[in-house]
């Protein structure tokens, strides 16, 4: 085995989850372009990293809707396992990362050489990124949808076609299917974000089985516990197929591990070590985090109640926006669009001084707000809030 074949095959997490103790020097293996200054741009978080850094401590955030968590988790075994992971901390954490792999791949009925386990799921974005769009290669994607794979693409040189949505703020498939020809790499959101609109999971498939044998098919999956039926809804089959499909997944959302930065894809064993040589895979993900997302891991009790209270937050939302005359995208995610009456940073600007932070948008010549689901409680803040100024 070459060293850069066994660096892979500990990023990819393969030895990890047999258990062997080696402990590899990953940044040494990483190509100088994954080394570039991401840091430098935070496009797609840029609102929310002003609105909680800048807060006036004077009057602070009351209601943190900006950034689509989940303020209902983590669970309590979680959170036992990630205090109970300090005592060993001082260790290396093969054991709970590879246990992790395994309990995904058991429960995605895939092999463990199709997982690859990062420090949430945004640095496999960027690996897809910087792999498929090197050499100028072209992204096909949608107009509206999550910007943070284009957008890291098109810092490195890709070209990024934009596709615009449906009437009713969906993907249109068809026409990204034309567009895709030549491209190196199709990027779909599914539920989207921002619009929280999902696509029909037949067509979604017919799509994957038609496009991705001529160009890979990435599908980012990170809202997918919020809608009613997410077995039915993954492309996780396609992979099952032996498809060039990439399925991103999570712990940042209905798991309410967000602050953990856990993440990982599902995808042929070649796309995977492929793709881990541009990240730094599971070695990036601590002691602590990786014993929260094996407690928490499909855990259905605590998993149904957080989506009870979402769905009942969000019913509250809708009320509410009715009840000022404001339409909104109906949502299946825990995030709302809807059109504004005013300029949307001028509107998030005067929620924030009211101590509620939301997310403001240009589309179509609109002006939109997207509001993140909080609980009970911060919902009725923004309630109040949004009487003020509406």
């Amino acid at each position: 085995m070459t060293n850069i074949n066994r660096r892979n095959l500990l990023k990819s997490g393969a030895l990890l989850a047999g258990g062997l103790p080696l402990l590899p020097s990953f940044v040494s293996a990483l190509p100088a372009t994954t080394r570039a200054p991401f840091k430098q741009r935070f496009s797609s978080l840029e609102q929310e990293y002003a609105a909680v850094l800048g807060a006036d401590p004077e009057n602070p955030m009351k209601a943190r809707l900006l950034a689509n968590e989940n303020p209902f988790g983590p669970s309590p075994a979680a959170k036992k396992a990630a205090t109970d992971a300090l005592t060993l901390s001082y260790q290396y954490p093969f054991g709970e990362i590879g246990k992790l792999i395994k309990n995904i791949a058991a429960h995605e009925g895939v092999k463990e050489n199709q997982v690859l386990l990062c420090s949430g799921s945004t640095p496999l974005l960027h690996a897809a990124a910087v792999y498929y769009g090197k050499n100028n290669g072209t992204i096909v994607t949608g107009d509206l949808t999550y910007d943070d794979l284009p957008e890291t693409a098109a810092f490195f040189g890709a070209k990024i076609t934009k596709v615009p949505l449906t009437a009713d703020y969906k993907y249109d498939l068809p026409a990204m299917e034309q567009k895709a020809t030549g491209a190196a790499l199709v990027y779909i959101c599914n539920p989207n974000n921002p619009t929280a609109t999902t696509v029909e999971s037949s067509q979604l498939m017919q799509f994957c089985e038609k496009v991705s044998p001529k160009v890979p098919v990435f599908v980012d999956e990170a809202y997918i516990d919020y809608m009613d039926d997410p077995a039915a809804a993954t492309m996780i089959p396609a992979v099952k197929k032996g498809l060039p499909v990439i399925v991103a997944r999570t712990f940042s959302k209905l798991y309410g591990l967000a602050g953990m930065r856990i993440g990982y894809i599902i995808s042929t064993p070649e796309i995977i070590e492929k793709l881990s040589g541009y990240c730094i895979g599971p070695m990036g993900v601590s002691a602590a985090s990786a014993a929260a997302a094996n407690a928490g891991y499909q855990e259905k009790a605590f998993m149904k109640e957080a989506l009870q209270k979402t769905i009942a937050s969000r019913d509250f939302l809708y009320q509410v926006l009715k009840s000022e005359g404001y339409e909104y995208i109906p949502s299946s995610a825990n995030f709302v669009l809807f059109p504004v009456k005013m300029e949307s940073r001028r509107f998030a600007g005067e929620m924030m001084k009211r101590g509620v932070g939301v997310r403001s948008w240009k589309y179509r010549d609109k002006e939109w707000c997207r509001v993140s689901i909080g609980t009970m409680d911060e919902m009725k803040i923004f309630e109040k809030a949004f009487r003020e100024i509406s």
